[in-house]
């Protein structure tokens, strides 16, 4: 539950740049790190002032490519400029707790790659401090900027599909193999982020599967179920060993059926498809009819998400949003890991969420805090 008294309000933030490019800071130099140098190198509102990383070869590499940021291997140097507004944590997850809370200490608006913390324990401290500090905290859930993501949402809400039966999800590929978190913390954010931003509710129930087939201790294989308190049921696959990439999602509704195919030519195909039942009217009579109608590929926009997610962020910092809703999806995605985790290492026994607050009660919060400021 958040605490208005403790929430960021639109006063606390806007202002902070006075039409400015915002300063930032991005540590880390790993897989991502040079995603979002690259994607912040075209964003005319924001400039790249430090380059964090503890690998002295990275940070000559990215510094000829952006000659006019100052590099360092030491993260209170970073902390300590005045110019820089907010800070950019692409480091490893264990690692995410202990550098965001020194940046919101020192004042920084912080984005933080997936997942938010270790725990649902930390990733609530972080919230409570950014509130305290009046600090955006955002996480990298970057599909929810995804074009086709948001169409299925649109879809969704306006009742196209119907009441949603259950959904399938598959996230697997041939590695990247991570040395410090299984493929739930790895992969799992991606759909659990996706499903929360769709479903606006939390699971009440996890329950989780796999197994450490390559690294003894690191699960590189799992399989996720959710139950949910409107009756959706949900399977998420994940794996790091599968002959071919595929990130595919199945939702059945008692109106229609959408796939959606991440990377495919036809992202999301709408299927008017689905059964009738009758109740019997005599005793041995069982009437079930198919309907097989069109399938529908709906025109999605070409955008890239991760430029679309980092300029949210830039904006939100000159605007003064506070950004409350991404930070209730990220602290609830940590929760859903965590809980996964939990049943995983258990041998599957279900893990239940009755304690945590639901998403879509902090959305109405949300809104309230908007409508109040």
């Amino acid at each position: 539950m958040l605490n208005p008294a403790l929430s960021i309000t639109h006063e606390d933030l806007t202002g902070a740049n006075d039409g400015q490019p915002v300063g930032i800071a991005v540590v880390g130099l790993g897989y991502w790190g040079p995603n979002l140098l690259r994607v912040l190198g075209d964003n005319l509102d924001a400039e790249v002032r430090w380059i964090c990383d503890l690998d002295t070869e990275r940070l000559a590499k990215y510094r000829r490519r952006h000659p006019s940021a100052r590099v360092t291997t030491r993260i209170d140097r970073v902390l300590s400029d005045p110019t820089v507004d907010a800070v950019i944590i692409a480091t490893p997850v264990h690692t995410h707790y202990a550098l965001a809370a020194q940046a919101l200490e020192a004042g920084k608006h912080v984005f933080v790659e997936k997942p938010l913390a270790e725990s649902t324990e930390l990733a609530d401290d972080l919230a409570q401090l950014a509130r305290e500090r009046g600090r955006i905290l955002m996480c990298g859930h970057t599909f929810l900027y995804s074009p086709p993501v948001r169409a299925v949402k649109r879809m969704i809400e306006a009742g196209t599909l119907g009441d949603i039966f259950f959904i399938s999800s598959s996230r697997v590929n041939l590695g990247l193999h991570q040395r410090d978190v299984s493929v739930i913390w790895d992969l799992g954010p991606h759909d659990f982020s996706i499903l929360l931003y769709w479903l606006s509710e939390l699971p009440t129930s996890v329950r989780a599967v796999g197994r450490d087939s390559i690294v003894k201790g690191i699960a590189d294989v799992a399989f996720v179920t959710m139950t949910f308190a409107s009756g959706i049921v949900v399977n998420v696959e994940l794996s790091w060993l599968a002959p071919s990439k595929l990130r595919r999602t199945v939702l059945v509704g008692s109106e229609s059926m959408v796939i959606y195919d991440d990377g495919a030519p036809e992202p999301v195909r709408l299927f008017d498809r689905g059964v009738v039942y009758r109740d019997p009217e005599t005793f041995g009579e069982y009437h079930l009819s198919y309907r097989s109608g069109d399938v529908i590929s709906p025109r999605i926009e070409s955008h890239e998400p991760l430029g679309l997610e980092l300029a949210d962020f830039v904006k939100a910092i000159q605007a003064g949003d506070p950004m409350e809703f991404h930070t209730a999806i990220a602290r609830s995605v940590v929760a859903i890991v965590e809980a996964a985790d939990q049943s995983l290492q258990a041998g599957g026994r279900e893990v239940s969420l009755a304690d945590h607050a639901d998403i879509s009660r902090q959305l109405a919060e949300r809104r309230e805090l908007v409508a109040a400021g």
